[in-house]
């Protein structure tokens, strides 16, 4: 589903994340419900949260914006597609551009960064997160292609 047919439909429903995020993954349209992360300079969470089932999601992770480190990169990208992860919206950076491409899953962050994080064990699961000029709860659906990002409350049809 395109962004711009679902926001011609549902307009005045939907939630738009501010476009300053880029595409770093294979797909470029992905869509599915949210599981959201807060965490800082620390992708020990996410590095769990890709080993598990996807099942079709989105991982939304508020990284505060840092721009000290890169928090998902090629492994990462790799655990995400084989544990069926629709995509990763990262409020941060990300690294290792040519592995990131090649992985199947939607990736979405503010740029990029050949530092790696921090390995602290930090960070708090499916809390309302305040990222791109709204805010994204767990179970909400986004919808993301190369027109941007939208978020719903609820699934949508066209």
């Amino acid at each position: 589903m395109n962004t711009t047919d679902l926001s011609d439909k549902y307009e005045g429903s939907l939630r738009y994340l501010e476009p300053n995020f880029r595409d770093f993954g294979g797909k470029t349209h992905f869509s599915g419900p949210v599981v959201t992360l807060t965490t800082f300079e620390d992708n020990t969470k996410i590095r769990q949260a890709v080993e598990g089932p996807g099942n079709g999601a989105v991982l939304v992770v508020d990284a505060g914006a840092s721009m000290s480190c890169a928090l998902f990169g090629g492994n990462l990208a790799v655990l995400a597609e084989k544990n069926n992860w629709a995509g990763v919206v990262i409020n941060g950076y990300v690294r290792d551009s040519a592995e990131l491409c090649q992985a199947q899953i939607g990736i979405k962050a503010l740029g990029l960064h050949p530092k790696k994080s921090e390995k602290r064990d930090l960070g708090t699961f499916d809390l309302p997160v305040h990222i791109g000029g709204i805010v994204i709860r767990p179970n909400d659906w986004l919808y993301a292609d190369g027109d941007g990002v939208i978020v719903s409350d609820k699934p949508l049809e066209l």
